[in-house]
């Protein structure tokens, strides 16, 4: 994390919202936990905040496949449980919400009804690695990672893009461990952090719409790595680092300016920016908070 001139400013959080006890599920065993978490039970872990059009959060839970709306007085409403591991959740300008779910690919939630139904299961009939997190285009195009058990060790992560037509590209198929996505104002340039990498590439878009000149744009540290992205109008790219206990703000050209530091644990695993009140929220997965950061001084 490189800075030119004066570090990086620090910008403090509070906790917006806590997992309630009712909905924590202390000493239950699960695959997701058992597969990703060293076999150690979890209560919860939540990830892909989003914010939909009232100001309302919607969080997943993974371990568990539930979705959670937060209300803006930080009260919490499970929305489904379903057999699924939903890793990310976006939702589209027209309220659509997507999910990004690690079994069963790419899936489409009606809150109203509370039910959920598949949009892309496969690829050719190969079935995903484990899609992890998605971004939605002003073109309606879906770009979403596959990220599933890859690291340096095989370095074949995929990210993909879903036309509205229903063409599906793979732009990269080497990633070391693909998982949050964003592209620039632009539209030009997409953004991958490639977790076991502990790095977020910068991949250029072509005409022909591919990439090309794929370059490593900032590189970090720590036990894991870059998790969940955002990016505000000021083409300032924000990674949350899921060991580190920080979301890095970084500049358009990669500089770290800022750094908004957890006031609960260390595990940041993704971001979502309210322009309404200029504000970013966080997830902390580790002890199931949902943490909030001023971005008024940046």
């Amino acid at each position: 994390m490189m800075y030119l001139d004066e570090p990086p400013q620090v910008i403090e959080t509070r906790v917006f919202a806590t997992m309630p006890a009712e909905f924590r599920r202390p000493g239950v065993r699960s695959d997701w936990a058992d597969a990703n978490r060293g076999g150690k039970p979890v209560d919860c872990f939540i990830e892909g905040p989003s914010f939909d059009a009232a100001g309302n959060l919607y969080v997943v839970d993974i371990p568990f496949g539930r979705i959670f709306r937060i209300a803006a007085d930080g009260s919490w409403a499970l929305i489904i449980e379903y057999d699924g591991w939903p890793n990310g959740l976006k939702i589209a300008p027209d309220g659509r919400i997507l999910v990004a779910d690690y079994m069963n690919g790419l899936m489409e939630l009606d809150a109203r009804r509370g039910t959920i139904h598949s949009l892309l299961g496969h690829r050719n009939s190969e079935s995903f690695r484990g899609c992890n997190d998605l971004h939605i285009a002003s073109t309606g195009d879906i770009y979403f990672t596959d990220q599933g058990q890859t690291g340096l060790h095989d370095p074949c992560g995929r990210v993909f893009r879903l036309r509205p037509d229903g063409r599906l590209d793979c732009l990269i198929s080497n990633g070391p461990s693909p998982n949050g996505l964003v592209l620039d104002p632009d539209e030009s340039v997409l953004f991958v952090a490639m977790t076991r990498d502990n790095s977020v590439w910068r991949l250029p878009m072509m005409r022909d719409g591919g990439v090309a000149k794929v370059g490593r744009f900032n590189a970090f540290f720590g036990t894991s790595g870059p998790d969940g992205l955002a990016m505000d109008g000021k083409g300032r790219l924000f990674v949350a680092h899921a060991s580190l206990g920080h979301v890095f703000v970084l500049a358009p050209n990669g500089e770290c300016v800022a750094r908004a530091k957890s006031c609960a644990g260390s595990t940041c695993t993704n971001v979502a920016i309210q322009t309404a009140n200029n504000a970013l929220a966080i997830t902390e997965s580790s002890t199931g908070s949902v943490l909030i950061a001023s971005l008024s001084a940046l």
